[in-house]
């Protein structure tokens, strides 16, 4: 199956959202469309996200992910936060994953850097392996806590 991998702009915020409230089901929200896309509408319209969105040779949206760029003080450096990687079930399989996680180390490289991060759910296994087969290594130096206000 042919696909393409494409950076999203405004006339893809109805199909990335989409994708995006099928993402967050994954993870247990509750279904919320209008939400999904007024989130990464704003996303892409104040610039504060990079998202590439793979199309289907139907012109379906299969699959998307989402970087945040910010600033890694230890490394004096900046980094891009991978938040989001979401593959529709139809499209399991088939490459797309790997095609999009390849597609945000591009960007990385033509942006000048050196680190890319990423946090999954520790159940996710598809996803370790996807991500250990692309070199990523899981952190063991450090934990992630977060407080919920």
């Amino acid at each position: 199956m042919n696909f393409k991998v494409i950076k999203a702009t405004s006339k893809h915020i109805k199909d990335v959202g989409y994708l995006f409230n099928l993402y967050r089901q994954f993870y247990k929200y509750k279904s919320n469309l209008k939400a999904s896309t007024n989130y990464i509408k704003q996303r892409i319209l104040k610039k504060e996200s990079t998202i590439f969105i793979c199309y289907s040779n139907k012109l379906e949206g299969a699959g998307f992910v989402q970087l945040y760029e910010t600033f890694d003080s230890l490394n004096i450096n900046k980094k891009l936060i991978l938040y989001d990687l979401y593959v529709h079930k139809k499209y399991r399989k088939i490459g797309i994953g790997r095609n999009l996680m390849l597609k945000a180390k591009d960007y990385a490289v033509k942006k000048g850097i050196n680190i890319v991060e990423l946090s999954t759910a520790i159940n996710n296994k598809k996803a370790q392996s996807l991500y250990e087969s692309l070199d990523y290594e899981r952190d063991r130096e450090y934990y992630n806590y977060y407080l919920e206000i």
